[in-house]
């Protein structure tokens, strides 16, 4: 019983301590309805990120996802070649990241290798990563990362054959 008076009481000091403007992983603006409902009626991939394409559910993203923070650039040569991005679900409290090549480049690289996750600042590492090796497709959706209450960022790398390096992109920091 003591341990458990204890436990409430540093949950509530450590809410105490948060600052007002503070926002969570998940936090935020989510999209008008008259944008979800013209999502949700179709499940082709597109670059804003759709969670009803066939690649989102299979990678098991939730149908409410929505962006949240700004979109990040791969760039290759000088040219933006990817967009990353990071999306949150309210009904699954979770977080994925999203990768979208650019025809551009898909129309000169026809295989190529493709990664993307969320990072957690508070662990250091990153969460629900995963690869594609010699890929020729456009949308790439990481694992669910159960993040939500944690600062994080999506990441994504492309990396083109003969290049010794991927080129990489990090969203900004959401809190």
């Amino acid at each position: 019983m003591r341990a458990r008076k204890f436990l409430i009481v540093a949950a509530v000091s450590a809410c105490a301590l948060l600052p007002a403007s503070s926002a969570l992983a998940g936090t935020g603006p989510a999209p008008k309805p008259n944008k979800q409902q013209t999502t949700a009626r179709s499940t082709a991939p597109s670059e804003a990120g759709n969670p009803l394409s066939t690649r989102a559910r299979a990678a098991g993203v939730c149908s409410d996802a929505y962006q949240i923070g700004a979109t990040a650039y791969i760039d290759r040569a000088g040219a933006h070649v990817a967009s990353v991005k990071q999306f949150y679900s309210p009904s699954c409290a979770q977080n994925y990241g999203y990768v979208w090549v650019w025809q551009s480049f898909r129309d000169k690289i026809k295989d190529y290798d493709v990664s993307t996750g969320v990072y957690s600042y508070a662990r250091d590492q990153i969460v629900g990563q995963d690869w594609w090796i010699a890929s020729n497709t456009q949308e790439f959706w990481s694992l669910p990362a159960d993040t939500s209450e944690e600062c994080t960022a999506a990441i994504g790398t492309l990396r083109a054959p003969g290049d010794p390096l991927p080129g990489q992109a990090a969203t900004s920091k959401r809190c």
